[in-house]
Order: structure tokens, then C-alpha cells, then sequence
């Protein structure tokens, strides 16, 4: 299987995106890029970044602002049978497309889906918080083995694959209801529901996650998170909501962040203080975002919450 059809929705993020769109040239498998501009980015600079990307596909523009409605415009105008999502910041190895090819024509069910891997760039300094993050709370790939098949709740929309029909199927990305935030997760449930969804998890499709983290945008990230759960636990109540029971369970007094300031001079494994100072580290991350997240999560409250806090274009480090 040859077509696939590879949907990237943006902000503008700059140089990242340059760098993600040149990491496609060449690459077997490929079938075309649909590079999707959300409503509120810079088309024109973006036009120049597609221009000079020279790729085989096209340039859109989404109707409304957010993830969603960026997602649904690609993989609608998308030729091929097998639609690849990527972030605008994840840049693919050599022979990953053609992991995701192969992978569907031996699995060419409509229900079929493949979970590719993220890790770090090798260009980033990667820090102790960005570990920290990487276990659990941007994903969770440590809990997969390769190979495996596993539940809607793993569908990353930085890099997956998925039948263009079962999309279709399931109504694609929710535009108005969860415009970025949960939106990937939403539709791979409506996916599973409307005719099942097989999500295979394969490292051999390698990526890079070109974006430095800090404490300071993972607290304005768990705001999001806090609206985009509370709404879709609100449309799926039997799902527990993860986010909420986590950031729910910190207790006592927050820690003085000491060990945060100095963690990244600690190695995790010098005996007797790295375990002690990473710990406290940990638990002092913990107990901030706690506070933000559970602070947006009660503003959100009501049975019509307003918008979410929007995303900003954000420039990877370059």
C-alpha cells in the first residue's frame, strides 16, 4: 500500500515545521502531504514554508480555528486510503512511512491503525522535567510493548494511522465540541464504537518531538486539558477521568521546589541523592500542576463551559 496521505495540521511553529516538512521529502510510501493551516495562523508565511518544502500535496486552510477543524480538512481533501496524522513539531525517520505502509497492507481491515513512536530530538536538551512529563503525561508509550494492540485511549494524533473510511465512519474530529484538547482521544472512542478500532503499536515507525518543555507551559497546558476533559468525561461518562483522579490525589503541603532548581546538576542514579532530589523534584511538579489543572477544572464547570484557553503558536527551539 502506497497512498498514504499525510495530514498535518498548524499553527505556524517555526523552524520546526520547516524541519518537519523537509524530514518527508523522499520518503517512500508517500503518497502526498496535506498541510493544514489553522484559521487563525499566518497563511502567507505558511504558503512560503510549503512552497519551499517542495512536497507532493497541497495547502489548506482550515474554517474554524482548532486542531479538530484543521484534522477534518486534511483527511477529507486526503486521496489516499490510509491517512497518517502528524504535529506540526514531529519530525519522521528515514523508513517510518513505510513501517506504516506495510503495516496496513498486512492489515488492511478497516479497523486497523498503527501507533507510531515520539521521543525527544536529538537537537533538544532534553531536562529532568521533560522526563518527568514523558512518564505518563504527554504519553505513554512506556506502558506499550511493541507490537501490541491496544485501546482507543493510545491514539496520539502526533504520530498514527488510520483508514480514511473508518474516519468517515466515526464522523471525524469534533470541531465545535473539542476543537484542540481531547480531540484525538474523542474520535478514536466514536472510532472504536462505530466499527472498532485496532491501534497496533510499532517503534519501528520512529519519529522525533522537536518542542523543549517547562513547568511554566505544562501549567497553561493542564488549564486545556482541564476544560477538554471535563467536557468529554461530560459526553462519555463512563470513562474515568484521568487527569482530574491524578491531580485529585496530591495531598499535603506543596514542597519548596529546592530539588526542582537543582535536579538537572543531579544524576537520577548517583546513589543516595539522586533518587532523593528527582523524587522531590517530581513531587513539587506534581503538586503545581495539581493547582492549575484542578484551578481550570472548577472554572469550567456548568453544563455549557466557554472556550477553552486557545493554544499559541509556539517556536521550537531552532
Amino acid at each position: 500500500m502506497s497512498d498514504l496521505s499525510v495530514v498535518i495540521p498548524t499553527l505556524g511553529r517555526r523552524p520546526a515545521l520547516a524541519r518537519a516538512l523537509a524530514r518527508l521529502r523522499g520518503q517512500p510510501h508517500l503518497g502526498e502531504v496535506l498541510l493544514v493551516a489553522d484559521a487563525a495562523a499566518d497563511h502567507l508565511a505558511l504558503a512560503r514554508a510549503w512552497e519551499a518544502a517542495r512536497l507532493p500535496g497541497r495547502l489548506l486552510r482550515a474554517g474554524r480555528a482548532g486542531a479538530s477543524a484543521a484534522r477534518n480538512a486534511g483527511w477529507r481533501a486526503a486521496r489516499g486510503s490510509v491517512v497518517v496524522f502528524l504535529d506540526d513539531d514531529v519530525l519522521v525517520e528515514v523508513g517510518a512511512l513505510g513501517v506504516h505502509a506495510r503495516a496496513h497492507a498486512e492489515h488492511p481491515e478497516e479497523a486497523d491503525a498503527v501507533l507510531g513512536a515520539v521521543r525527544w530530538a536529538d537537537g533538544l536538551r532534553v531536562t529532568a522535567f521533560m522526563r518527568w512529563v514523558e512518564r505518563g503525561l504527554q504519553f505513554d508509550f512506556a506502558a506499550l510493548a511493541p507490537g501490541q494492540v491496544t485501546g482507543w485511549w493510545h491514539f496520539y494524533t502526533a504520530h498514527a494511522s488510520v483508514k480514511r473510511s473508518l474516519l468517515a465512519r466515526a464522523g471525524g474530529f469534533d470541531e465545535e465540541g473539542l476543537p484542540f484538547g481531547y480531540e484525538d482521544l474523542d474520535v478514536a472512542k466514536r472510532m472504536a464504537e462505530a466499527g472498532g478500532l485496532r491501534l497496533r503499536h510499532l517503534p519501528a515507525a520512529r519519529a522525533e518531538h522537536e518542542h523543549a518543555m517547562t513547568l511554566e507551559g505544562w501549567r497553561a497546558q493542564v488549564a486545556r486539558i482541564a476544560w477538554s476533559e471535563r467536557r468529554f468525561v461530560a459526553r462519555h461518562p463512563e470513562v474515568t477521568p484521568f487527569f482530574h483522579d491524578r491531580f485529585s490525589a496530591v495531598t499535603g503541603p506543596p514542597p519548596r521546589g529546592r530539588a526542582a532548581r537543582m535536579v538537572d546538576l543531579v544524576p537520577a542514579r548517583l546513589p543516595g541523592l539522586g533518587p532523593r532530589v528527582h523524587a522531590a523534584a517530581g513531587a513539587y511538579w506534581e503538586h503545581e500542576l495539581a493547582r492549575a489543572f484542578l484551578a481550570a477544572w472548577e472554572a469550567a464547570a456548568g453544563e455549557h463551559p466557554g472556550p477553552p484557553p486557545r493554544p499559541e503558536p509556539v517556536a521550537a527551539p531552532g
